[in-house]
């Protein structure tokens, strides 16, 4: 990636991060059940509720620029190369990482916790039956829903580009209606809530983008900070959208500023996280769960003294954060020196543009 492209790449790697930090979350604290210090119950419930608070600054920026990145695709690449490149490439880490992800947490929960009830989970990496994985996979009710939204968004932009502005307010109203008429899959409906950014990037990023690079937003503080009363106002009505839109700005924003005034360079944490992003988002489930399962039963024996626990709790979120990251780098560095990484780069379609 060139220097110029860098501030994007860190920006991929603080939503990688932040879905990292989601998933080590609400697999653990909402799961505590004893607590020793006085602190520590206010302790989790802070994490769970700051989870919940950063969900519109996560997903929208982070498929936002998954949409940007590829709109030559969308808009001068021919068919056959998108299919290689864009669908192939995706579905194929999608169904492998799928697999690896069922039999690692099947077989962690009957290694760590056969008591635990998984039959009305509804997720494909708890599955108890192919066809149950299977159905999970299709419906992208899996912890690699991200993917399975790349595939299916690159595939609408793509046949539908030519009517980019009645698509992108259709996917608006669809994004919002989902709050409120949900269907009965938790993964189509985050795929159906996050379309608009997709769309929005792939269409208008090349746009957008020079509005966010040239247009100083001191010199409109007051419809900026307007404009995020009336997010916070829409989110407390349970529509997301304007405050996902509001960060999309913000966030673009404040890292094009940094690395114009300082400069990022290629070996910094965040871009080489942001550079091994699929590598760390197929990984990190496994060990999230590893972690979880195997601190809950010491937190709810108290096991450990008050203050131990009171430091665990405060910094769990981070540690998952490194060592999940560090494990996916690992991985992907394995990858890449056994197998020609083909745990994350599938041979090529015989039939694709070379």
């Amino acid at each position: 990636m060139s220097k110029k492209e860098l501030w994007i790449n860190q920006i991929k790697g603080l939503c990688i991060c932040l879905v990292v930090i989601y998933h080590s979350v609400i697999t653990f604290y909402p799961h505590l059940t004893t607590f020793q210090h006085p602190l520590s119950e206010m302790l989790s419930k802070c994490w769970i509720y700051l989870n919940l608070y950063m969900a519109p600054f996560r997903m929208p920026v982070f498929f936002f620029i998954s949409g940007y990145l590829i709109r030559r695709y969308i808009d001068s690449v021919p068919w056959t190369t998108c299919v290689d490149k864009r669908i192939w490439s995706i579905a194929w880490v999608l169904v492998l990482w799928g697999v690896v992800q069922w039999l690692a947490l099947v077989a962690l929960n009957n290694w760590l916790a056969p008591q635990r009830d998984l039959s009305h989970t509804a997720n494909a990496a708890y599955a108890g039956s192919i066809a149950g994985f299977t159905h999970g996979m299709l419906t992208a009710s899996t912890s690699l829903w991200y993917l399975y939204a790349l595939i299916v968004y690159f595939v609408l932009c793509k046949i539908f580009s030519r009517w980019a502005v009645p698509l992108l307010a259709l996917f608006v109203v669809l994004s919002v209606a989902i709050n409120f008429v949900p269907t009965p899959w938790w993964g189509i409906n985050s795929v159906i809530r996050n379309l608009p950014w997709y769309s929005l990037g792939a269409w208008f990023g090349a746009t957008l983008m020079v509005w966010i690079k040239e247009v100083p937003l001191r010199r409109h503080a007051v419809i900026v900070l307007v404009s995020a009363i009336a997010a916070v106002v829409a989110w407390l009505a349970n529509v997301s959208l304007l405050l996902s839109l509001l960060s999309i700005v913000l966030i673009m924003k404040l890292f094009y500023q940094f690395e114009r005034r300082f400069g990022m360079r290629a070996s910094s944490p965040l871009s080489v996280i942001g550079a091994n992003t699929i590598a760390i988002y197929t990984t990190h489930r496994i060990l999230v769960e590893l972690f979880s399962l195997t601190l809950i039963p010491k937190i709810n024996h108290a096991v450990w003294p008050a203050y131990a626990e009171l430091a665990l709790l405060l910094v769990y979120p981070f540690a998952c954060l490194l060592l999940c990251a560090l494990f996916g780098l690992l991985v992907r560095k394995i990858s890449q020196k056994t197998v020609a990484d083909l745990l994350f780069s599938p041979p090529a379609l015989s039939t694709a543009s070379r």
